[in-house]
């Protein structure tokens, strides 16, 4: 039998595939690795998103009652398939079977770059 390891993004957090970058302008320079690490922002591809915001409930009830309540979330903008542009310095760097990703608050999202059909043509 063979396993298969699935990540969980929980929370208001964005798992995101970086952009490999260029170490080449367009006009054809050469960037050293510094100026890429002063870049404040960077861009990727949305892979998995977490549910949302906790919504708290809103009838307070009494505490200390035992009772399995679902956990209700308002879902987050960003989508599977998104490309996100965000802000670097807010962004966690993990490794998840060889790959590096990288863990971003939806907070630090600036812009969603979404890709739609339209059957407009």
């Amino acid at each position: 039998m063979k396993t298969k390891k699935n990540i969980i993004v929980v929370g208001d957090r964005v798992l995101i595939d970086p952009d490999a970058g260029s170490d080449k302008t367009s006009s054809g320079l050469y960037l050293p690795p510094t100026v890429k690490e002063k870049e404040k922002v960077q861009g990727g591809s949305v892979v998995k998103t977490g549910p949302g915001y906790a919504i708290p409930e809103s009838t307070p009830e009494e505490s200390w009652k035992a009772g399995s309540k679902e956990v209700k979330y308002m879902p987050l903008q960003a989508k599977e398939g998104d490309y996100a542009i965000f802000l670097k310095d807010a962004a966690m760097e993990i490794e998840f079977e060889e790959k590096k990703y990288l863990i971003v608050p939806h907070s630090a999202i600036l812009a969603l770059v979404r890709t739609e059909l339209s059957e407009e043509g």
